[in-house]
């Protein structure tokens, strides 16, 4: 199942990054822990099947090349509509992994995104971190999950 969530979020990653940003050139690799000064966290929550959230991590740099791309805009600080922009981009990515995981069997909904990570007091059963790397930057997904 991990592997099978792991390779879900990074294809739905990469699937929307070739549409929207017209970029191909994605990689990823797992990581123990994501080290970053200066980034915005948005959590989606996951419910059905499986329960509780994923927290894309965005740096900045990252969610300021992805904004200016998408408005044609140049953006030099972290605003309102920045943070918009960002938190439908993890909202996107989330609904396409959701679709890929979904079948007659098993059902799974996302909640709106959220700017902010959760606390890390509750455990979980499935924990997965990963980096995925783009010429835009990288985007780190922290997954937490139980099963219902």
């Amino acid at each position: 199942m991990v592997d099978k969530l792991y390779k879900a979020f990074v294809d739905a990653t990469y699937n929307v990054f070739n549409l929207m940003f017209n970029i191909s050139d994605i990689s990823d690799h797992p990581i123990d822990e994501f080290a970053c000064d200066n980034e915005l966290d948005i959590s989606v929550g996951i419910v059905g099947e499986l329960q509780g959230e994923v927290i894309y991590r965005f740096p900045v740099v990252t969610s300021l090349n992805m904004v200016n791309i998408m408005s044609g805009m140049e953006f030099e600080d972290v605003d309102i509509f920045v943070t918009s922009a960002i938190s439908e981009i993890a909202n996107i990515i989330s609904g396409n992994v959701i679709t890929a995981l979904s079948d007659n069997v098993f059902r799974y909904d996302i909640l709106p995104p959220v700017l902010g990570k959760p606390s890390d007091a509750k455990e979980y059963e499935i924990e997965e971190n990963c980096c995925i790397c783009t010429s835009l930057g990288e985007i780190c997904l922290d997954v937490r999950l139980n099963r219902a």
